[in-house]
């Protein structure tokens, strides 16, 4: 597991394909690769508000449609549930990435 790559996480036990979402890992990797049992996450959204804690993703990073990351939820996610990998971002979204979370959480340069 990465920073930067996307799982589709079952939220209930039905097998609806609308029962999931997808999340991208934004922990860092010293954490990720650490004994801890979750990491930090950010929900993909189909809707797209054009907010700056917003980063578009779609078919490059192995989506069906045209979403985008909000930071602005970022929520913790134990690492055994995310096995059902959908992509990663390019460097260049990472990039953007980082930029978002640093505006969601009001941290200066």
């Amino acid at each position: 597991m990465k920073r930067g790559e996307l799982y589709r996480v079952h939220r209930g036990s039905r097998t609806d394909a609308k029962d999931y979402r997808v999340f991208v890992v934004v922990s860092r990797q010293i954490l990720i690769d650490s004994r801890f049992s979750t990491v930090t996450c950010a929900p993909v959204y189909t809707s797209r508000d054009g907010l700056s804690t917003q980063v578009p993703v779609g078919p490059d990073e192995g989506l069906k449609h045209e979403c985008a990351i909000h930071c602005d939820e970022l929520v913790s996610i134990s690492k055994e549930r995310l096995s059902d990998y959908v992509g990663a971002l390019s460097p260049a979204k990472l990039a953007l990435l980082g930029a978002a979370l640093r505006i969601a959480l009001a941290v200066e340069d």
